[in-house]
């Protein structure tokens, strides 16, 4: 194969060189003698390309053709770790995305791969070098969002704590529901609070929105959940994390704490997708005049959620501050975000 040969004391800058080009075929390991190094192409560069490199820089560069051997590279995905275990029609069918909470993998594998569930939980394992992989074997369900999990390899535990943004989140996956997809929209929420503001995370989980405010901002957090899981969670990592700002957590319907305590916010976090639109009006409720709402939906677009947000508010004025879609949840349709003041 071919390959450059290269005075050693030049090797390395070239070496930098050529990764950043994505020109060094890694499958490969690099040969020495006494003066030269050779650095194995994964492909042949044109007589143009060579003319126009800098290749003075570097010495008495030369290309050769020769062998080299062939190193044994780890695997870059768990794909790659199930070939010559798994057909490539199989294969191909498993889904490239997977979830890693903490030291926890949680895999979605379609039904047709039922026989080989197995054989790709140790492959994950291996992979991810986490000590536990789970697959879902249902979908999201009830008021406390939990899905029913399937051990498939290595320990059988499933409380791990998770860190984002340097958050500690402690969880145990089988008893609340958390997204590690979220990490970089919680980031942005959290970046638009102002110091001294009231919040309302009206469906907080273990606090993963609230915890990562009140790190960085002086801030007073309402935060709510109906799991009391989530809630025991929640107050276990307002004790992990060093915290600027107040969260009180809350457990208990929103609706009925909002109303009860008569909360009152400059901001108001609405991240039940599902069926958040059915908390509306007591998220309108709880905002001062001029408060922010971070709105989630699942919608192929904004105008639904623009047009339930207006209808809550009625007759404040609404203004959309920003649009977003978070992530695909499904072919065609996405989490949407809708950042509104409502005056």
């Amino acid at each position: 194969m071919l390959a450059f040969k290269v005075p050693k004391q030049s090797a390395n800058d070239l070496r930098k060189f050529l990764l950043i080009k994505e020109w060094i075929d890694l499958d490969f390991k690099i040969k020495t003698d006494d003066k030269s190094v050779f650095i194995p192409l994964n492909r042949r560069l044109e007589d143009y390309i060579l003319e126009n490199l800098p290749l003075s820089k570097w010495g008495n560069i030369e290309i050769v053709n020769m062998e080299f051997e062939s190193l044994k590279r780890s695997p870059k995905s768990i794909k790659e770790y199930l070939q010559g275990k798994l057909d490539d029609e199989k294969i191909e069918d498993l889904k490239k995305s997977f979830d890693i909470i903490g030291d926890v993998v949680i895999l979605e594998i379609p039904a047709e791969l039922e026989d080989d569930k197995y054989s790709i939980g140790e492959a994950a394992l291996k992979f991810t070098r986490r000590k536990a992989v789970y697959r879902k074997s249902s979908e999201i369900k009830g008021v406390i969002r939990t899905r029913q999990l399937e051990h498939l390899a290595g320990e059988d535990d499933s409380l791990t704590i998770h860190q984002e943004y340097g958050s500690r989140l402690a969880l145990d996956i089988k008893k609340v529901y958390f997204s590690p997809r979220l990490a970089t929209e919680r980031n942005r929420i959290a970046s638009q609070v102002q110091e001294g503001e009231k919040i309302l995370d009206m469906f907080a989980g273990v606090g993963p929105f609230s915890i990562l405010i009140a790190r960085k901002k002086t801030v007073n957090i309402y935060a709510v959940d109906i799991n009391p899981d989530a809630v025991g969670f929640m107050k276990k990592n307002i004790q992990l994390n060093k915290l600027k700002g107040k969260i009180v957590p809350l457990e208990g319907d929103v609706r009925e704490i909002v109303s009860v305590k008569k909360i009152k916010v400059d901001r108001t976090i609405m991240n039940l997708p599902g069926f958040a639109w059915e908390f509306l009006d007591t998220a309108v409720d709880s905002l001062v005049e001029g408060g922010v709402l971070h709105y989630y939906e699942f919608a192929a677009d904004y105008k639904r959620a623009i047009s339930r947000i207006k209808k809550a508010a009625y007759p404040r004025d609404v203004e959309i501050l920003g649009l977003k879609k978070v992530k695909s949840s499904s072919p065609g349709e996405w989490q949407v975000v809708v950042d509104a003041r409502i005056s």
